[in-house]
């Protein structure tokens, strides 16, 4: 696929996607939801970890509602089903660990979307908003599903009811992101960031990733069960036996991935 409303570059085993409509605030069209799921599933084979950004000085505005014109012919039900969907579910199932490196606002389904991330890291300039109030909507792109378990149930009605603009340091407090940063060691912090994970085990952190989802919806002893399984797998991995040598050896060590 050629790229036109994203960009993809990987280096140092880091896939590096940035939405880049600047002049929209990088707002969500059918082009850029497509390039993102095609690019995500990209990057779990070609790097070891995928870090989602935006050109200019917003993250993504959400959902692209074109003119006034065009207000009366929009199928959001099609647009979810057929295209946020597909997006999102490319980011979830990442075969490799993902970042949202949110360099300014994140609104709407644009907010959505870095939250589907695993980790989401901040500018202190940046704001998340859950604007679907504003126009007489609810929240979506999986908004109603992760904000109450990344920020709890008060924070997020008051969050979908109210439409307020959440800062950065305040998503940081409530736990709704990984962390907030100065503007000025924003780039440096989330580069170092993917290049620590990028380093890493990569099988542990997918079975890991694996583990906190599904015990959402576990009970403990299945819970306990899938950790035995999933442990034993990752028990027979070279990173294993690799990080116990190191740990032994008191050296670093050194992840093949696999």
């Amino acid at each position: 696929m050629q790229y036109d409303a994203i960009t993809y570059a990987v280096r140092d085993d880091v896939a590096l996607v940035t939405m880049n409509r600047p002049e929209v605030m990088n707002a969500l069209n059918t082009q850029m939801r497509a390039e993102i799921a095609h690019a995500v599933r990209r990057a779990g084979s070609e790097a070891r970890v995928v870090v989602l950004t935006g050109e200019g000085r917003a993250f993504c505005s959400g959902q692209d509602l074109g003119d006034r014109a065009n207000v009366g012919h929009i199928d959001l039900e099609r647009t979810l089903r057929d295209e946020y969907i597909p997006m999102l579910e490319a980011i979830t199932e990442s075969p490799v660990p993902t970042i949202a490196a949110v360099n300014g606002a994140a609104a709407g389904a644009g907010a959505n979307l870095a939250l589907a991330c695993d980790v989401v890291i901040a500018a202190e300039s940046a704001v998340f908003l859950q604007a679907f109030a504003r126009i007489g909507l609810i929240p979506d792109a999986g908004g109603t599903y992760m904000l109450p378990r990344q920020m709890g149930a008060a924070k997020a009605m008051g969050a979908a009811l109210f439409a307020e603009p959440i800062t950065a340091r305040q998503a940081d407090a409530w736990g709704m992101i990984w962390e907030a940063v100065p503007d000025e060691d924003f780039p440096a912090r989330w580069w170092s960031r993917a290049l620590h994970l990028a380093k890493g085990p990569t099988a542990a952190y997918r079975a890991a990733r694996q583990a906190l989802r599904q015990g959402w919806d576990n009970t403990l002893a299945a819970q306990l069960e899938l950790e035995a399984q999933l442990q034993g797998e990752c028990g027979l991995s070279r990173d294993f036996k690799e990080g116990v040598l190191a740990f032994l050896e008191k050296r670093p060590a050194h992840f093949e991935g696999r």
